[in-house]
C-alpha cells in the first residue's frame, strides 16, 4: 500500500488525511469497491474538517456526508482525505488557500490551478485515481488542464450540491477529477441523480449518441504558443477519429467574464453573510460587543480575495445598482445560453481551450488575480449556461500538460466521454513523472541498470 502522506510532502495536495487512511464503507461488492478518493475541502465528509481553505472554518468539523460522498461510500469507495483549494473556491491557482500552498506535480515551482487544485494534483501524482471537486467558473477544468488529468463539470443539477459549502449557488456544481475517462464515467454513474435534499437537482436523461460534428473556434484566440499548438493537435486528432469539424464564432464569450463575475460575486456576498462569528466559524477573541464581533471575526477569518468578492458583490446588489449590474448580467447569461443552443443545432460538441496558458509559476506577476479572472473566458460559459464540459489532456508542451475542454448540450456527458475516449486513442494522455506508478517504474529501471 502506498504511503500517501509521505508521497504528498512536496505537493501538499491534501489538507487532512483520514485517521485510518480511509473513511468509507466496508462493502466489497460495490461498483467502486476499494477505490480510494480525495474530496475537495468545501464538500462535507462526516467526522472530517470542512475548512474551505479558510481560517474562518479552520476548526469546523462536518457532522454529516455530502450526498455525493455518501453515494461513493455506498458504492464501496474509500475517502482518504480532504484536498486543498483556493479559499471558498475563489481563485485559479490554489495559492489563495489560507492553510497550505499546493504545487503542481509536473513542476513543483508551478501552480496546480484552481480552485480544485488539490484534487487535480492528487490525481496527477497517482495518490488517488479520482477526487471530487467543484466547478463554479472552471475550477475543475482549469486545474485538470494544468495537471494533465480529466476533469468533468456535469450539467447543472445532475449531481447533488447537498453538503457543498455554497459560494455561487446558481453556477457551481460538484464534479470529478480522474486519471482516465473510464474512471470518470464510473464515478459519474454513481453520484448523478436527483436528490430530495437538493431542490436544484434533476434526474439525468442521457443524450448518448456519438459526436459526429465538433465545432471549434475560428480566428485568433489569444492563446500562448504552447496552448495554440495543443489546440491544433486536438483539432487534428478529432479529424483523425472521424469527426467533422466546423468553425464557429462565439461573440458572447467576450461578455461572459463580466457577467459571470457580477453574478458570482453577488451570490457570494449573500452566501458568505452567514459567517459572522456567532453560530460557527472563527470568532474574534478581541471583540467585546456584537458589532465588533462580526466585523473583527470576518476581517480576521477571510482572506483578501474573499473580501474583495464580498465587497464587489454587495456593491452590485445595492439599491439603484442591481438593475444596472446584476439584472444586466443575467440577461447576458441568457444570451450566452441562446448562442450555444444555436451552435448545437449544427454541432454535437464544441471544443474550447481550458485556459490560455499552461501552468504558471507561483507568484508570476504577469498573471495576477485580475489577469487570471480574464483568462477564465473559455470556461465560464459552461457555468453560465448550465452545460456539461470536460477537460481532456491532449498534449505535453515544454514539459507541461495542456488540456482542452469538450462542451455539449445538457445531459450530454456520455457523448463527451465517447469523444474523449476516441481522442485518447490518438492523443494518449501522458503520465506525470512524479506519478506513483511512473516513479516506481523509473526507480526499477535505475536499479536494473545498476
Amino acid at each position: 500500500m502506498i504511503n500517501i502522506k509521505e508521497l504528498d510532502k512536496d505537493i501538499n495536495s491534501f489538507l487532512e488525511f483520514a485517521a485510518d487512511d480511509s473513511v468509507g464503507s466496508e462493502k466489497l461488492d460495490g461498483p467502486l469497491a476499494g477505490m480510494r478518493f480525495g474530496v475537495k475541502d468545501n464538500i462535507a465528509v462526516e467526522g472530517m474538517h470542512l475548512t474551505c481553505g479558510s481560517k474562518m472554518l479552520e476548526n469546523f468539523v462536518s457532522p454529516y456526508d455530502a450526498t455525493a460522498v455518501a453515494k461513493l461510500k455506498d458504492a464501496g469507495a474509500l475517502c482518504v482525505g480532504k484536498t486543498n483549494l483556493d479559499e471558498f473556491g475563489m481563485g485559479s491557482s490554489t495559492d489563495n488557500s489560507a492553510l497550505a500552498v499546493t504545487n503542481n506535480p509536473w513542476d513543483i515551482e508551478r501552480v496546480c490551478g484552481g480552485s480544485s487544485g488539490g484534487s487535480a494534483a492528487a490525481v496527477a501524482a497517482g495518490l488517488v485515481p479520482f477526487a471530487l471537486g467543484t466547478d463554479t467558473g472552471g475550477s475543475i477544468r482549469q486545474p485538470a488542464s494544468f495537471c494533465g488529468v480529466y476533469g468533468l463539470k456535469p450539467t447543472y443539477g445532475v449531481v447533488s450540491r447537498f453538503g457543498l459549502v455554497a459560494y455561487a449557488s446558481s453556477l457551481e456544481v460538484c464534479g470529478i477529477l480522474a486519471d482516465s475517462v473510464d474512471t470518470c464515467r464510473r464515478v459519474f454513474d454513481v453520484i448523478k441523480g436527483k436528490d430530495g435534499a437538493d431542490q436544484t437537482s434533476v434526474d439525468h436523461v442521457p443524450a448518448s449518441d456519438d459526436a459526429k460534428t465538433v465545432a471549434v473556434l475560428a480566428g485568433e484566440l489569444g492563446l500562448k504558443p504552447e496552448v495554440a499548438s495543443a489546440y491544433k493537435k486536438a483539432v487534428d486528432g478529432l479529424k483523425t477519429v472521424g469527426c467533422d469539424i466546423i468553425e464557429v464564432e462565439l461573440p458572447m464569450l467576450d461578455y461572459g467574464i463580466a457577467a459571470y463575475y457580477t453574478i458570482a460575486m453577488a451570490e457570494a456576498s449573500a452566501n458568505l453573510a452567514r459567517y459572522n462569528g456567532v453560530r460557527y466559524g472563527h470568532r474574534s477573541p478581541a471583540a467585546d460587543n456584537f458589532k465588533d464581533l462580526m466585523q473583527m471575526s470576518r476581517d480576521e477569518g477571510f482572506g483578501d480575495e474573499v473580501k474583495l468578492r464580498i465587497l464587489l458583490g454587495t456593491y452590485v446588489l445595492r439599491s439603484g445598482f442591481q438593475d444596472q449590474y446584476y439584472t444586466r448580467a443575467q440577461k447576458i447569461r441568457t444570451a450566452v445560453r441562446d448562442e450555444f443552443d444555436e451552435v448545437f443545432k449544427d454541432a454535437d460538441l464544441v471544443m474550447l481551450p481550458a485556459f490560455p496558458t499552461a501552468a504558471f509559476k507561483h507568484g508570476d506577476q504577469s498573471l495576477d488575480g485580475f489577469q487570471q479572472k480574464l483568462a477564465d473566458k473559455f470556461t465560464v460559459a459552461a457555468n453560465l449556461a448550465g452545460l456539461p464540459a470536460m477537460s481532456v489532456p491532449v498534449s505535453v508542451e515544454n514539459g507541461l500538460p495542456v488540456g482542452m475542454q469538450l462542451m455539449g448540450p445538457v445531459f450530454a456527458e456520455e457523448r463527451i466521454f465517447g469523444a474523449a475516449e476516441k481522442l485518447a486513442g490518438v492523443l494518449p494522455p501522458a503520465v506525470c513523472p512524479r506519478n506513483v506508478d511512473a516513479s516506481r517504474i523509473a526507480n526499477a529501471r535505475k536499479t536494473e541498470a545498476n
